[in-house]
C-alpha cells in the first residue's frame, strides 16, 4: 500500500500451524518442534509490526497436522490514502529514480524463490540464508515520508522492494530505464552486480520523479532521518539496462521481458468428494456438559487470547473493536474495525475486516471450502454491522507442490471455482491476492488452503460488537440453506444477508456471532463470555443441532421473538438471562468453568497468566492537591514531542494535546551522521526553551533490544545542552513533563522519576524490567487513581477508576521495599493496578506485568512530572466499543489547564 501512497493503519495476522502441543520426541526430523515454530513466529511478526506502530487487529492460529509440512503466515494490511494523493501517472524520458530506506545486503538473496520451493530434509542445510533482516525502525520513517502530501504529490510512480530486489522493483517502473548499481547503498563492501541486482533486503522504497523535485525529495527523506540516492534514470530506448563498476551488465529488450515467457499447458483432474463424509454434522456427545466439554477443549475453538495478547492493537488510537470485549475482556471478535486514520479531525468512517477458512472442509473438498471461506468471511462483515454489498476481497492461496499431476493440480483448480462460484453468485470481486504452490516436506503436504479476506467501509456508529448485552432477551439464528450436495442456495443466502444487515443497521439487534467449527456451543459461550450473562438453549433443539459446523449461519440477540416474526429460515435458538451459566435441559455449565475450559488447551503455549512475584500491596491514598497552577498563565500552550529513531506513538500523543487545546511541535532525532545529531539537538532545545510542557511518547526507543527500552532516549536527554533546557523548563519556568510506556522508562533511567531532576541512577532507583509473563503484552487494564497530588491530576479524584490499554514488553515496576512506602507516603504512585472489585493487586492478568504494590504510574516529588505505562493517550469517541467503563483520565487537558488556569 505505501507504493500507493497510502498510510497503512491495522494488520490482520492469519497463521496455519501443526499441534503446538505436540511432544518433543514426535517432532519429524528435519523439523524444529511446532510450539518452537509457534511462538517464535509470533514473536516476530509482532515484534515487527508492533516497532512499526501497526495496529494488529485481528489474529487467529488456524491448527491443522498438515501445516506441519510449511506453516503458514499470512499478513493483511488496510490502508487509507486522501483521494487527491492517489495517482496513476506514467513516466516519462529524463525522469529520474531514487532509492529511498534501508541498505541492501547478502540475506536477502532468494528469500522470495526460497519460499516456493519444495522442502527436503536437506533444505535447513541449503536454504539457511534465504532469510530476510528486517528494519521495522526504517519502516517506521517510510510510513512517516509518505503521509507528507507534499513528498507524495511528486511522486510519479512507486514500488515497495519484494521479490526480486532492484531488478524488479525498479526495472518495473519503466519501459526503459538505465540502473546504476554503483549508487546502490549497501550494508558492507563486497557485493557483486548480481547480488546488488537481485536482493530482497526490505525498508526501500523506488519512486519515479521530475528532476526538478530531486533536492524537495532528497530534503524530506533527510528530514525523516533517511537515506536516499538517485539510482537510474528513465529513458524512451524501451531497454532495461544496468551498470556495474562500468560495465554494462544487463541490456534487455522490454518487447521480450513483456513476452513473460512460453505458455504452458496442464492436465487437470478433479475429484468428486465423498458426500457421505461430509463433515458438517458431528454427532455430539452423550450430554450437555461433556457436550460442552469436547466442543471448548478443541484446539480449533480454543482461546488464543495469550497469543492475540502479544499484538499491539490499540496503537495509533483508532481501534474501534478491541480484540476481546465486554467487562471481562473474553469475548473475541469476529474481525477488526479502526476508524480512517485522517490527521488532524475526527471521523465516523471505519474500514471493517475479516477472514475466512476452514481446513476441515477444504480438505474434503477445495470446491466447498472455498464458497465456505467467501461465504464466511462475509457474514462476520455483516455480524460486525458492515455492508455486505460493498466488500471487496483479497484471496491467499497455498496449496501443496503441484509437480505434474493432474490430481494435484486439481485441487487449487476447484478452489478456485469455488471461490470464483461465490463471487459470481455474490456479485461481489476479488481485488487481489497471492499465491503459493510449495507446500511440501517430503511426502507431507499442506491442506488445501484458500483464505478469503474481506473488507468493507462503513460508519462507525452502524458497527455493532459480539458480547451478550442484556438478560430477558432472545437469541435467533439465520440460517443459510444447502442443497443437496452441500452448496449453498444462494438467493436463499442473499435474503438472509439483506435480512441480518437490515436488522443491524435499525438498531433492532443487540449483538451478532457467526457460527463456525464448534457450531452453536462455541458461538454462544463466546458471546456470553464478556458481560457474564447466562443462556438458556430451547428445548427444542437437539444436541446435535448445537454442533453442526454450520459455518455463515448467523446468530443475533434480538428484544423478543417478534422482532422476528415472519422471517424465513430463522429459528430461535436460546433466551438469556442473569444466571452467569449456559444452560439446556436442565445441565448448566458456568461460564467460569466453560471459559476455563476454553483457555486450557493453548495456556502451556500462549500462556495468558504468570504466578505473582509476591502477594504484598500497598494502597496509595494522597488526596493533596498541591499546586495546581502556573504562576505565569499563557493563552496558547506549546508542547514539544522529540521523536526519536523507534518512537511509534507520535502521532496518538499529538492528537491527544491537540484535541485538549495544546500547540504541538514534533522534533525528529536524526541520527545517520554527526551533523545530523548536532542539528537536532539545536533543533530540541530550541524547541524546549519555547514550550511549557515536554512529551515523551511511547515506542521502542533502542528497537527490541532486551532491556533496552528509554536508553537511547535518556542518553540523548542527558546531552549537557539539552539537560540545562529540561533544567530550566522544570526548575526556573514551572514546566510540565509526561513520559508513557517507553518514554516512562526513559524518565526513570534519567531519574526524572522520581527525584524531578537529571541524574545518575543507583542502585536504589526504581526500574522497569520485564514482564513476569515474559513476553510482551497488549491489553486492557483498570488501574486506580492513588494520589491527586499532581497538575497532571487535577480532573481526577482520588480512587477513580479507568480503563487504559497497554502495550509493553518490560513495565514491571520495582524498587526497594523502603522506596515503595517512601513513594506511597510521599503521594507519588499516581496509577495502581485493581482487580474486578477495585483492590490493588498483584494478580495476573490484572497487574499484567507484576509491577510492585501494583504500581502503574508514579509522579515526581513537587508532581509535575508524570510517568505511566498505560497509553492514556489511546482514547476518544467511537474508538473500543467492546470496552466498558471510563477511559479518559484526562491528563492532557490537565496538562494545559495548569498554564491557562480557570
Amino acid at each position: 500500500p505505501l507504493s500507493g501512497r497510502a498510510y497503512v493503519y491495522q494488520s490482520m495476522r492469519i497463521t496455519g500451524a501443526g499441534d503446538p502441543r505436540q511432544k518433543l520426541e514426535d517432532t519429524l526430523p528435519g523439523k524444529l518442534p511446532q510450539r518452537k515454530i509457534c511462538e517464535e513466529a509470533a514473536h516476530g511478526f509482532s515484534s515487527y509490526g508492533n516497532q512499526i506502530g501497526l495496529t494488529t487487529g485481528f489474529v487467529h492460529e488456524v491448527y491443522d497436522q498438515g501445516y506441519v509440512a510449511k506453516r503458514m503466515e499470512l499478513g493483511a494490511v488496510v490502508a487509507a490514502a486522501p483521494e487527491e494523493q492517489v495517482k496513476r501517472l506514467i513516466p516519462e524520458n529524463g525522469q529520474i529514480v531514487l532509492l529511498i530506506g534501508g541498505r541492501t545486503g547478502r540475506d536477502g538473496i532468494g528469500g522470495a524463490t526460497g519460499s516456493s520451493k519444495k522442502h527436503e530434509l536437506k533444505t535447513t542445510e541449503t536454504a539457511g540464508a534465504e532469510v530476510q533482516k528486517g528494519n521495522p525502525v526504517e519502516e517506521r520513517k517510510i510510513q512517516r515520508l509518505f503521509r507528507n502530501k507534499e513528498f507524495s504529490k511528486k511522486i510519479v510512480r512507486c514500488n515497495d522492494f519484494g521479490a526480486g530486489g532492484v531488478s524488479v522493483a525498479v526495472g518495473e517502473l519503466a519501459p526503459g530505464l538505465d540502473i546504476n548499481l554503483d549508487a546502490v547503498l549497501k550494508k558492507y563492501e563486497g557485493l557483486n552486480g548480481t547480488e546488488l541486482a537481485i536482493s530482497e533486503s526490505q525498508e526501500r522504497m523506488a519512486i519515479v520523479i521530475n528532476e526538478c523535485d530531486k533536492d524537495f525529495c532528497i530534503q524530506a527523506a533527510h528530514d525523516e532521518n533517511l537515506e536516499v540516492v538517485q539510482v537510474a534514470t528513465v529513458t524512451d530506448k524501451n531497454r532495461l539496462t544496468m551498470k556495474y563498476m562500468g560495465d554494462t551488465i544487463v541490456d534487455i529488450s522490454r518487447d521480450f521481458l513483456d513476452e513473460a515467457g512460453a505458455k504452458r499447458y496442464q492436465d487437470i483432474h478433479v475429484e468428486l468428494p465423498d458426500f457421505n463424509k461430509a463433515p458438517f454434522n458431528p454427532e455430539a456427545k452423550e450430554n450437555f456438559t461433556e457436550t460442552t466439554k469436547e466442543v471448548l477443549s478443541r484446539l480449533s475453538t480454543a482461546s488464543q487470547k495469550g497469543l492475540v495478547e502479544r499484538f499491539d492493537s490499540s496503537i495509533g488510537n483508532g481501534t474501534v473493536l478491541s480484540p476481546f470485549g465486554g467487562k471481562t475482556y473474553r469475548t473475541e471478535t469476529e474481525g477488526m474495525a479502526a476508524l480512517i486514520p485522517v490527521l488532524g479531525k475526527e471521523t465516523t468512517t471505519c474500514s471493517l475486516m475479516s477472514y475466512g477458512y476452514s481446513p476441515l472442509i477444504s480438505e474434503w473438498s477445495p470446491y466447498h471450502g472455498a464458497i465456505n471461506a467467501v461465504v464466511e468471511s462475509v457474514a462476520k462483515i455483516i455480524a460486525m454491522g458492515g455492508t455486505w454489498h460493498t466488500i471487496r476481497f483479497s484471496f491467499q492461496e497455498f496449496f501443496e507442490k503441484l509437480l505434474n499431476d493432474p490430481k494435484r493440480w486439481g485441487k487449487p483448480f476447484s478452489a478456485l471455482l469455488g471461490a470464483y462460484r461465490a463471487q459470481e453468485e455474490l456479485l461481489l470481486p476479488s481485488i487481489g491476492g497471492k499465491d503459493s504452490m510449495s507446500g511440501s516436506f517430503e511426502d507431507l503436504d499442506v491442506p488445501p488452503t484458500l483464505v478469503s479476506f474481506a473488507i468493507t467501509g462503513g460508519d462507525v456508529h452502524k458497527v455493532i460488537t459480539p458480547e451478550l448485552k442484556e438478560a430477558g432477551h432472545v437469541l435467533v439464528e439465520f440460517m443459510l440453506p444447502k442443497d443437496e450436495f452441500h452448496v449453498f442456495d444462494f438467493e436463499a443466502l442473499r435474503k438472509q444477508f439483506d435480512a441480518v444487515e437490515a436488522l443491524i443497521q435499525s438498531g433492532k439487534a443487540y449483538s451478532a456471532y457467526t457460527v463456525k467449527d464448534g457450531g452453536l456451543v462455541e458461538a454462544v459461550y463466546k458471546m456470553a463470555f464478556g458481560n457474564e450473562i447466562g443462556v438458556a438453549f430451547d428445548d427444542a433443539l437437539t444436541l446435535n443441532d448445537l454442533v453442526e459446523k454450520n459455518f455463515g449461519h448467523i446468530i443475533v440477540e434480538v428484544d423478543s421473538a417478534e422482532v422476528v416474526a415472519g422471517y424465513e429460515n430463522v429459528r430461535i435458538i436460546a433466551s438469556t438471562n442473569e444466571e452467569k451459566a449456559v444452560s439446556y435441559k436442565g445441565e448448566k455449565v458456568t461460564l467460569d468453568d466453560a471459559y476455563e475450559i476454553n483457555c486450557a488447551p493453548l495456556e502451556s503455549v500462549y500462556p495468558t497468566t504468570a504466578k505473582a512475584p509476591t502477594t504484598e500491596v500497598r494502597t496509595g491514598d494522597c488526596n493533596e492537591r498541591g499546586k495546581m497552577f502556573a504562576s505565569k498563565k499563557y493563552d496558547e500552550v506549546n508542547v514539544v514531542i522529540p521523536v526519536f529513531p523507534g518512537t511509534n506513538c507520535e502521532f496518538d500523543s499529538k492528537r491527544a494535546f491537540e484535541k485538549a487545546g495544546a500547540k504541538v511541535q514534533l522534533v525528529l532525532i536524526r541520527n545517520k551522521t554527526e551533523e545530523d545529531i548536532k542539528k537536532s539537538v539545536d533543533e530540541l532545545e530550541e524547541a524546549i526553551h519555547n514550550a511549557q510542557i515536554m512529551m515523551l511518547p511511547g515506542g521502542f526507543s533502542a528497537g527490541d533490544e532486551p532491556e533496552g527500552s528509554g536508553k537511547f532516549i535518556a542518553t540523548v536527554l542527558r546531552n549537557p545542552r539539552l539537560k540545562a533546557a529540561i533544567d530550566d523548563l522544570l526548575d526556573n519556568r514551572e514546566g510540565l513533563m509526561i513520559g508513557i510506556c517507553n518514554g516512562f522508562q526513559a524518565l526513570v533511567k534519567l531519574g526524572l522519576l522520581p527525584h524531578g531532576h537529571i541524574k545518575d541512577m543507583s542502585k536504589d532507583d526504581p526500574t522497569l524490567t520485564f514482564n513476569t509473563i515474559g513476553r510482551h503484552l497488549s491489553q486492557m487494564v483498570t488501574t486506580r487513581v492513588s494520589s491527586v497530588k499532581s497538575p497532571w491530576l487535577a480532573n481526577v479524584e482520588l480512587g477513580d477508576e479507568h480503563i487504559i490499554p497497554i502495550s509493553h514488553g518490560e513495565g514491571r515496576f520495582v524498587a526497594p521495599q523502603e522506596v515503595l512506602d517512601q513513594l506511597i507516603d510521599n503521594g507519588q504512585v499516581a496509577f495502581q493496578y485493581v482487580d474486578p472489585n477495585g483492590n490493588v493487586t498483584m494478580e495476573s492478568p490484572y497487574n499484567p506485568n507484576g509491577s510492585m504494590y501494583g504500581i502503574e504510574g508514579i509522579v515526581s516529588e513537587d508532581g509535575r512530572v508524570l510517568g505511566k505505562m498505560g497509553h492514556s493517550e489511546r482514547q476518544g469517541e467511537n474508538r473500543d466499543l467492546n470496552i466498558y467503563g471510563e477511559m479518559d483520565q484526562k491528563l492532557f487537558e490537565a496538562g494545559v489547564k495548569y498554564f491557562k488556569g480557570e
